[in-house]
């Protein structure tokens, strides 16, 4: 059955893109002691589901492709189950997806969108309530023509959703209507141009937020007002080390539980970058760059307790995982498992 006992996880989902090899959505146990992984079952009954979030016992993942849609399914049994049918988010491309006043969100990356559908009994998802479509672009034209919803994430302190959009340079927050479905633009916070937002995360204590940019290799440090919903930006600090060279293209990002690190995923230079938070997290300093284990990591897991990340390397097809020295927040690769085209790792 999924979700956690007393020591950790029990169980990963681990998504990937069928269109380029990957199994679907693969199961694992999670060792207790290790945090080795051990893939128990496997199912393809959505296409390309790169992206997963889970919820108790039911696990909700997007397809991304050009008809987007959503799927929710049973992980009490050993093979997780499609429950009802697969939801047109009536937008393109859904790269992310997130849990929310009783409502399943979705960012649509191609058409630049946000999309709300309810969670009905037992976890099945009904038809789209609202699609907040973006507008604007970004100076780097062969990526931001237009507007790029690359993730939408609860933010603490009030009934906000973030969404990070690659295409404006942006992160608008929205007000969500538990009730009817609604998503109420609230305020949009632009970023520096040409950096191309991709992924944010909130500090444990809820004032801060993290912003990943992949187009330039950089953290874009934040003020976040939950009462107010708004997002302030006041620092950025690269991801790479001084002197390092090649195209690199950040991804995902995690926050330590206690709030002293920040771990970033940075594609083409297939590194995890370490970075110290200082105690008011509004400074965040590169302290070390490790190798991701693999080529090309789409997406970090962190696990709950703080000791264990996981990368989803997806041009290797391989899950990668490592302890945390407590001192340092320095990983070291403990072990890996084959996983075709991995995007993205759920511990639950």
């Amino acid at each position: 059955m999924g979700g956690t006992d007393a020591r950790g996880p029990v169980r990963a989902f681990i998504g990937s893109f069928t269109s380029a090899g990957g199994r679907g959505i693969l199961t694992a146990d999670v060792d207790a002691s290790t945090g080795a992984l051990t893939v128990t079952s496997e199912t393809a009954a959505l296409a390309d589901p790169s992206f997963l979030a889970l919820a108790g016992t039911v696990l909700y993942a997007v397809s991304e492709a050009e008809e987007g849609a959503v799927a929710a399914f049973d992980v009490t049994g050993a093979v997780p189950r499609l429950l009802g049918t697969h939801m047109a988010v009536q937008g393109s491309g859904p790269t992310h997806l997130a849990v929310a006043g009783g409502h399943v969100l979705t960012a649509n990356y191609g058409s630049g969108s946000v999309t709300a559908l309810p969670i009905g009994p037992g976890g099945v998802l009904g038809p789209a309530t609202d699609v907040a479509r973006h507008e604007g672009s970004g100076p780097v034209t062969e990526r931001q023509r237009g507007p790029h919803a690359h993730q939408v994430l609860p933010a603490p302190g009030g009934p906000w959703a973030t969404a990070v959009d690659l295409g404006t340079d942006s992160v608008r927050i929205y007000a969500l209507d538990p009730a009817s479905g609604a998503l109420r633009p609230h305020a949009e916070t632009a970023l520096r141009p040409g950096t191309g937002p991709r992924h944010l995360a909130f500090h444990p204590a809820g004032t801060h937020a993290y912003v990943l940019n992949e187009l330039e290799p950089t953290l874009t440090v934040c003020r976040w007002d939950g009462a107010a919903g708004a997002l302030e930006p006041i620092a950025e600090t690269s991801v790479l080390p001084e002197g390092a060279t090649g195209a690199s293209y950040p991804s995902g990002v995690a926050v330590s539980p206690d709030g002293r690190f920040l771990w970033a995923a940075v594609r083409g230079d297939d590194s995890i970058a370490v970075l110290t938070l200082d105690p008011n997290a509004e400074k965040a300093a590169l302290a070390a760059t490790v190798p991701c284990g693999g080529h090309w990591p789409r997406d970090l897991a962190l696990d709950p307790s703080g000791r264990r990340l996981y990368a989803a390397n997806e041009r290797s097809g391989d899950v990668t995982w490592f302890d945390i020295d407590a001192e340092s927040g320095v990983p070291r690769r403990a072990g890996a498992i084959e996983a075709p085209a991995a995007t993205c790792v759920v511990l639950g």
